[in-house]
């Protein structure tokens, strides 16, 4: 691989293997479908996505992706994990999706081709699984426009969320498959924080993702202990 393109060689194959399974709402992704409907509307109910033109980076399978371009947004899903990429591309010709493509290109290499040309940008669940997720911010902010949002989420990093979002999750709870994270790559609010005001992003907006085991529900609040999410804006 080229070692300029910031991505994990391992990442990348971790989620092709489990490629074929993204849109089974009852497979290793069962997670995110659950979560999905949230972070969908918390990004529509800061950033209204209708007539919008969206960028979702890491976009996977392409499940945040096509509820955006559901939602009326003109969307551009990216990632590097080609069978991930298949799948979605399938899925949008299956279900008939509007106004989505999908390309295999680095979030870095695709902001020195579009700087400036996208009204809102997602990546969502990637920085945890690159190199340098500083770079991704940086990319994130030179593709959205001035004025634009650009909404991350990731997994806090201390015990709590090692306990819950390792052990629990992997281990115990058997919700995803054991190795899909690693402690020392997760990134606390304050780091990630601090990769937003270094790239020029101005932090407007976060949220906590919470997840009873009983009720298997999933709800939205200011808890950003283990999983949570930021909305950021670009000056302009």
């Amino acid at each position: 691989m080229n070692q300029t393109v910031n991505a994990d060689p391992a990442e990348l194959a971790k989620f092709s293997e489990l490629a074929m399974h993204w849109w089974d709402p009852d497979s290793d992704f069962k997670p995110l479908h659950q979560i999905n409907p949230l972070r969908l509307e918390w990004i529509n109910a800061i950033s209204p996505l209708s007539g919008q033109k969206v960028l979702d980076v890491g976009c996977g399978g392409g499940i945040l992706s096509d509820s955006m371009a559901r939602k009326g947004a003109t969307v551009t899903g990216i990632d590097l994990a080609t069978k991930a990429l298949r799948v979605a591309q399938l899925h949008a010709l299956e279900a008939q999706t509007p106004n989505i493509t999908y390309q295999e290109i680095a979030v870095e290499a695709l902001a020195q081709l579009q700087p400036e040309s996208f009204d809102t940008v997602t990546c969502m669940e990637m920085l945890e699984h690159v190199p340098d997720p500083a770079s991704v911010v940086q990319a994130c902010h030179d593709l959205v426009k001035p004025g634009g949002w650009v909404f991350f989420s990731t997994i806090n990093r201390n015990a709590k969320a090692f306990a819950l979002a390792i052990v629990g999750a992997e281990y115990i709870l058997q919700m995803l498959p054991k190795g899909t994270h690693e402690f020392a790559k997760f990134i606390r609010p304050s780091e990630l924080a601090h990769y937003c005001r270094s790239a020029g992003l101005v932090q407007q907006h976060s949220k906590g993702l919470q997840f009873n085991p009983l009720t298997q529900r999933y709800w939205l609040n200011e808890d950003t202990s283990v999983n949570y999410m930021i909305a950021t804006r670009k000056p302009g």
